[in-house]
């Protein structure tokens, strides 16, 4: 039985999910990957793709639940035994894939615009102590770096990503926010699914 007051919380959470994926390649600590699942759900990316091709894959519902403070229960998965197989079904989907690195020649977050209404994006984070791999950085459609200032050049897994995310729905918000929200039929769908959850 869903109360009303549950019913009106997952309407208004169902309403704010914006368009866009978040790709984790190769992660090796599952409670890094739940912050930045945690980061996915306060931001409202619903859908996140997983690599595990070189990392031992874990299951991202059943663990990590403290680190992610329940959030892995509220976002979608998908997981990929390969990168190639992730890109390919990126590319084939539509979606402009980002590859954040720490490259001179990558693009300021900053510079970037995330707020064209009709490109899908693909926002795409590495392992944890290596980064993403050459490999994926050369599938990706564009490099993304955070510039920085500090004698640090590098920040963890999932600071980057929630700054990412940050940038991405402060210029959403700024050019209109309903432009990128989900479709209707998608809220719909994901609505009974959640309710379920």
């Amino acid at each position: 039985m869903v109360t009303p007051e549950r019913l009106t919380k997952i309407s208004n959470v169902v309403a704010g999910r914006q368009k866009g994926i978040i790709v984790l390649e190769d992660i090796h600590d599952p409670h890094n990957a739940q912050a930045v699942i945690r980061s996915c759900d306060c931001f409202g990316f619903q859908t996140i793709y997983m690599i595990f091709e070189n990392e031992k894959q874990f299951n991202p519902v059943k663990m990590g639940k403290l680190a992610s403070s329940s959030a892995n229960k509220w976002v979608d998965y998908k997981i990929f035994e390969s990168r190639a197989e992730c890109f390919a079904e990126l590319k084939e989907l539509g979606y402009s894939s980002y590859a954040t690195v720490i490259d001179e020649q990558a693009q300021s977050i900053y510079e970037v615009n995330f707020a064209k209404p009709n490109e899908k994006l693909a926002i795409c984070f590495g392992n944890e102590h290596a980064g993403l791999t050459e490999q994926a950085q050369e599938l990706a459609d564009h490099l993304l770096t955070i510039p920085m200032s500090g004698m640090i050049q590098s920040l963890n897994l999932s600071v980057t990503a929630a700054i990412t995310m940050f940038e991405i729905t402060r210029q959403r918000k700024a050019a209109g926010f309903e432009n990128f929200i989900l479709e209707h039929r998608t809220k719909e769908k994901l609505l009974d699914s959640l309710l379920s959850r």
